[in-house]
Order: C-alpha cells, then structure tokens, then sequence
C-alpha cells in the first residue's frame, strides 16, 4: 500500500512537472526595446517591441516611483499595440516601470527595469527625430496641417468676398452718378424759362413803341 501511494505521489509530480515545463515553454519571450516617449510633468508614453513569431494577446506594465515601494499595475487584453501612456503622474518624480506581454498560454517574464523622471510643468519635451516614426507623432502632424491649410482657405474666401463688395460698391457709385448727371441735363433753371428783365427791374420796353408827334405851326 505505502509502494502504491510513493507511486501515485511519483506520477502526480511528474505530471505537473511536465506541465510547468510546456506552460513554460510556450510562455511568450518578454518585451525588448523598452523606452520612454513624450516626457511632460504629469505624463510619459512607453514603448517597446515583441520578438516576431510569437502570438501576443496583451501587455502588462508595472509602475512604482523610485522613492516608495507601492506599485501600479496596469493590464490591458484582447490588442495588439506596443505603447502604453501613463498618467497621473508627479512632476520632478523618478519612477520605475517593467513590461510583460500576455500570450495564449500565460505572461512573460518582466523586461529590464527603465527608469525616467518627469519634467517641470514649465518645461517642454526636447524634439527628437526618432519620435518622427511615432503614430502619434504622425497624426499631430496631420492635424497640424490640415488646420493650416483650413486657415489658408478661409482666408483666401473672406478676401474674396471683400474684392467682391467693394467692386459692387464701386460699380454703385457710378451707376449713381451717372444718373444724377442725366437728371441735371433733363431739368433747366427756371431762369432760363422767365421773362427777361431790364437791368433797373423793369420788363423791356417793345422797340417798336409809337413815339409822340409834335407839328409847329409858324403864323
């Protein structure tokens, strides 16, 4: 009875063993590649990159700030991304962060611990060339763009429409000119109509008025 059970024991063992060996193996290979992206006071992207091959299902990351021992785990499923924005964060602050992808058959071992300290809210992120490949990057310059371009295209129709009424005005204002100008050469002064006057305010007196005849007689 006691060789019985060591052998239920024997088998049981090896079983498991090899159970944890294959969920072992099959296990994804952590991530590589972490880094940090868009640093601010309160905010930070991380990135990295999967070795091919492997079917990633998720990500897990693990946050802690250098000074304390309380962690922030954050798990997402079911995506296929590679970065993950943390937020809430505490300006001029060091934190460690570690990622683990999430496979068909259970999580990675953690990546290398990184390390990063957020900014001062007065300052800015430094430019950097390699963020140009970064999607978000990508679709603020977009956004970017089409805004100006927006811009351009109000502008150029509001000057239009200016060019437009002030020609109307213009072409108004001849139009009413040209009609005043019509109305004075159709009209006469009345005193071009009246009666001619003497210069002493008198009417003309006819030139053919009888003048008075005198006859002198001589005896």
């Amino acid at each position: 009875m006691a060789r019985l059970l060591v052998f239920v024991n024997s088998v049981a063992l090896l079983l498991f063993g090899s159970d944890m060996f294959l969920v072992g193996a099959n296990r994804p290979p952590a991530p590589v590649n972490v880094s940090v992206m868009h640093l601010k006071a309160d905010s930070a992207t991380i990135t990295w990159d999967v070795p091919e091959g492997d079917i990633i299902i998720g990500f897990s990351i693990t946050q802690q700030r250098q000074d304390r021992y309380t962690q922030r785990f954050i798990r997402e499923v079911n995506t296929t991304s590679r970065a993950c924005v943390l937020w809430d964060l505490e300006e001029e602050t060091d934190y460690i962060v570690q990622v683990q992808t999430i496979g068909l058959y259970g999580e990675s071992q953690a990546s290398q611990r990184v390390h990063f300290r957020t900014l001062k809210k007065s300052d800015r992120f430094p430019s950097n060339s390699s963020n140009q490949d970064d999607p978000t990057v990508q679709g603020l310059d977009k956004s970017r763009h089409l805004q100006t371009g927006e811009m351009i295209i109000i502008v150029v129709v509001l000057l239009m429409w200016a060019a437009v009424i002030a020609l109307f005005c213009r072409q108004y204002d001849i139009i009413k000119d040209t009609d005043n100008s019509n109305s004075k050469e159709k009209v006469k002064p009345l005193s071009e109509r009246s009666t001619p006057e003497h210069h002493s305010g008198g009417l003309l007196r006819s030139k053919f008025q009888s003048v008075p005849s005198i006859n002198i007689i001589e005896v």
